[in-house]
């Protein structure tokens, strides 16, 4: 079992190491379910012994997390170059070719909220490229209902909305 729960922290570590953007939880563990290489609680015990070591490190959301590689994450993965078979290696390469624009979209648009000191709510919703933030808007309302409706709606109109926005402001 030590040596498949190795062979999956690497498998992680790769994925990590082939995108210019952080990965969710649910990417992460889609891809390993969908190919069948493990079960969901293994895969949540690798990331969680990834992030005890050090080897990643997270950020969290209301709704998800989302997982960077760090400096020995990238150092621990260039020891066992040979550790990740080729067809595990094709799988993620193609797996992101094919879901790309997907899994950036899933990443790079992103909307939360939480209960501020007034006891209201603030949804704060973001457009980000790489490490860049395009916009990071901030909307208190009055009832956590309203809240995640702007942060449902965030994700399927933010470009809409940016682009309005963009549009007014610039005129």
């Amino acid at each position: 079992m030590a040596e498949a729960l190795t062979q999956y922290k690497l498998l992680v570590l790769y994925m990590l190491d082939h995108v210019d953007f952080p990965l969710t939880n649910t990417q992460i563990s889609s891809f390993v379910l969908e190919k069948d290489y493990t079960t969901y609680f293994t895969i949540q015990q690798v990331i969680s012994e990834l992030l005890s070591t050090d080897l990643i490190r997270k950020e969290p959301t209301h709704n998800n997390t989302r997982y960077f590689l760090t400096p020995a994450g990238r150092e621990t993965l260039s020891y066992f170059p040979d550790k990740i078979s080729d067809a595990i290696k094709e799988d993620v390469l193609t797996y992101f070719l094919e879901n790309r624009m997907e899994l950036k979209q899933d990443i790079s648009v992103m909307a939360d909220y939480y209960k501020n000191t007034a006891q209201e709510y603030d949804a704060r919703c973001q457009i980000k490229e790489k490490e860049r933030t395009l916009i990071d808007l901030t909307i208190t309302v009055k009832s956590k209902k309203q809240a995640e409706a702007i942060c449902a709606n965030w994700k399927k109109q933010s470009e809409d909305v940016y682009g309005y926005l963009m549009d007014l402001l610039i005129q």
